[in-house]
């Protein structure tokens, strides 16, 4: 039998792919998943099978797939001036006009962008950025970035080494020098025994008793995202949030917040530091900037570090791609027809509520300990024991279970251990809201039947 493409293209992958995020001998024993194209808010695999991406890609194609809009800007722009760099005092209209646009968008005094190519990059510009700083400041020994246990700020050393994940830390050394963690404000995983809000304030109160351990004097930054996404969807406590701002001003620490994920509507707010009521000192973005359609990412940079940047002499950092001009121009046209469209609008007030009802329905499945949501953001913690949160033994893999089972219901549906996520398109109907969770109660399904057999043998 003649070899079909997508067997061509899997004997190609395998010998030369090495795929990011991937247990390789687990991939050489399965096979490629061949993904061929997209429309709206569904993919099509090498098979003909549709699948509903409830993932928006990696969080990111928020205007769903082959949209014309920004096809077309791209093409216009790689015919006008496909690339020019951004160093030695130069720009281009795409960049200088996103730079614009954005500002007119962002929370408080972030008046300014510094370009890069993507959410890692932003994190590593934000670590050169803060101490740059204080160091101009006369405050050189300011180094120490705080961040948070089981955060992901992007996979570089720097990126890596912000992010709390253990799995991350164990390959390179890492964390870096200067680089440490508080916990995470995950109330249903390690404070569900306790009142949410006395939890979520003394899981924020521990940026102070860290602060005054390390040194007030030798502390920048403390970076977090206002939801935390790869850790599991992860939703602060009320309270929370407005103490940690609180706390980095009474010891004059730069607060960051990374919202490569929350960013561009996600939350029902062009930024979710709008949400939580955060006058933060930068904010990094990426994914949504562009819809997925062109990697770019941007790190908002508000009025007083600007300032000292500014007149702070050369900052010796950048990369070749900063502001690339068919990203900046891609990125102007994903803004405007989400403008056009009211897509945060309507993610606020219809969507995203429709979206939290309906996932909530889940909430009476016998493997389901906790829904739980924000704007086009859900998760759901998997448990052993309904009645009393137990969860499964960790090598069980009920999570990749499930997620097996959501493929094979065509739907994308990620595992962060045992709790399920979703971020589906911005665009999603209330009819599509109602097949994915359609497709994954049919999942919870198969998932408790297969779990079920393992323990019968």
């Amino acid at each position: 039998m003649p070899e079909s493409n997508k067997e061509a293209l899997q004997r190609l992958d395998a010998a030369h792919h090495l795929h990011p995020f991937t247990d390789g001998r687990a991939l050489q024993q399965k096979g490629t998943r061949v993904i061929e194209r997209g429309e709206g808010v569904y993919l099509w695999d090498a098979d003909g099978n549709r699948i509903l991406d409830g993932m928006a890609g990696l969080w990111c194609v928020n205007l769903g797939y082959g949209r014309q809009e920004l096809i077309e800007a791209a093409d216009a722009q790689l015919r006008q001036l496909p690339y020019y760099n951004l160093f030695f005092q130069t720009t281009h209209p795409p960049a200088a006009r996103l730079a614009a646009t954005l500002a007119g968008l962002l929370p408080g005094d972030l008046h300014h962008l510094f370009f890069t190519g993507s959410g890692s990059e932003c994190n590593d510009t934000v670590v050169r950025m803060v101490r740059h700083f204080w160091a101009e400041r006369g405050r050189p020994e300011r180094r120490v970035i705080i961040s948070r246990n089981n955060a992901y700020h992007g996979s570089t050393l720097a990126g890596a080494s912000l992010g709390g994940m253990k799995p991350m830390h164990g390959q390179g050394g890492l964390p870096l020098p200067d680089m440490v963690h508080i916990d995470q404000p995950y109330h249903f995983g390690e404070g569900r025994d306790t009142d949410p809000h006395a939890f979520g304030l003394e899981r924020a109160r521990q940026l102070e008793r860290k602060i005054l351990a390390l040194g007030p004097e030798r502390v920048a930054a403390f970076i977090g995202e206002p939801v935390q996404g790869a850790g599991g969807v992860i939703i602060p406590p009320d309270g929370y949030w407005p103490e940690i701002q609180r706390i980095c001003q009474k010891y004059d620490v730069l607060l960051v917040m990374d919202e490569v994920i929350c960013g561009f509507g996600r939350t029902g707010h062009w930024f979710a530091s709008e949400y939580y009521g955060l006058a933060p000192d930068l904010l990094c973005m990426a994914k949504g900037i562009t819809s997925g359609y062109q990697p770019l990412g941007a790190v908002a940079v508000g009025d007083r570090v600007a300032e000292t940047l500014i007149n702070g002499g050369e900052f010796f950092h950048g990369f070749t791609y900063s502001g690339h001009p068919v990203a900046c121009a891609v990125a102007q046209a994903c803004i405007e027809v989400m403008q056009r469209e009211q897509v945060v609008e309507r993610v606020r007030d219809d969507i995203g509520p429709y979206l939290q009802r309906r996932w909530a329905s889940l909430g009476d499945h016998p493997l389901v300990g906790e829904t739980r949501g924000l704007g086009l953001l859900a998760a759901l913690e998997l448990v052993a024991d309904q009645a009393t949160l137990q969860r499964f033994p960790t090598d069980t893999g009920a999570g990749l279970i499930c997620r097996e089972h959501c493929f094979e219901q065509g739907l994308v549906m990620r595992a962060v251990g045992d709790t399920m996520i979703i971020s589906p398109p911005l665009v999603i109907t209330h009819e599509q809201v109602d097949e994915l969770v359609e497709k994954a109660r049919r999942a919870l399904d198969l998932t408790l039947s297969t779990l079920s057999n393992q323990q019968g043998k």
